[in-house]
């Protein structure tokens, strides 16, 4: 069982990834899904996606919850039944999940790809980062900056909410496993703690709404 990662930054909030390296059919076993969910299964006519749909209910167990625990609302955003928060993220072959007891949470994962240069524009003012040493610098830093104000828009799931405009995230040094951002909207603003790693090509960051 390719389990990549557990981490538990506190006693009410758990992190889980993993690394997809299993096929479909031995993915499938022991999962039973619902209706809806696997109607969206059928759908996916990418195997990376399949495995990965599979491989998150996997992790979803090791938090002691099954796919029948778990539904969407109208935006597309996770909840459990039960009330503790969720979070859901799938980039090539790592996907992960973040559960929290007591605090809103959101988590993504990005592989780390020059084509964040070409959109770096629509998320964050490129002047703030002409002090990096290299281009790998920068695309490592412009990937940490994305995961977070990703993190934050599925704990806001705003329609309309501007990655560029509306969410903000402190300024953080390569190498730092902390930061804070917070998105601001409508007269309203939201803050959050931001717990940032790296590993194999990849970057990851989950966002803590501060109580």
């Amino acid at each position: 069982m390719p389990l990549y990662k557990t981490l538990e930054p506190s006693p009410e909030i758990s992190l889980h990834i993993w690394k997809i390296e299993e096929t479909e059919e031995d993915l499938a076993k022991g999962i039973e899904l619902t209706t809806h969910c696997q109607d969206r299964f059928n759908g996916m006519k990418s195997q990376l996606h399949r495995r990965g749909f599979l491989s998150i209910r996997h992790l979803m167990a090791l938090a002691d919850y099954v796919d029948r625990d778990l539904y969407y609302d109208e935006h597309g955003k996770p909840h459990l039944k039960d009330g503790t928060y969720i979070s859901i993220t799938h980039s090539h072959e790592f996907t992960g999940i973040v559960v929290s007891k007591g605090r809103e949470v959101g988590i993504d994962i990005e592989k780390q790809r020059d084509k964040i240069l070409r959109i770096a524009h629509k998320f964050t003012p490129l002047r703030e980062y002409r002090s990096l040493a290299n281009t790998d610098a920068l695309i490592r830093k412009l990937t940490l900056v994305w995961c977070c104000k990703e993190a934050i828009y599925k704990v806001c799931s705003i329609p309309g909410l501007s990655f560029l405009q509306n969410i903000i995230i402190r300024d953080f040094a390569l190498g730092d496993a902390h930061t804070t951002g917070k998105a601001h909207y409508k007269g309203k603003e939201i803050t959050f703690d931001l717990e940032l790693m790296e590993f194999e090509g990849f970057t990851c960051a989950h966002a803590l709404r501060t109580k």
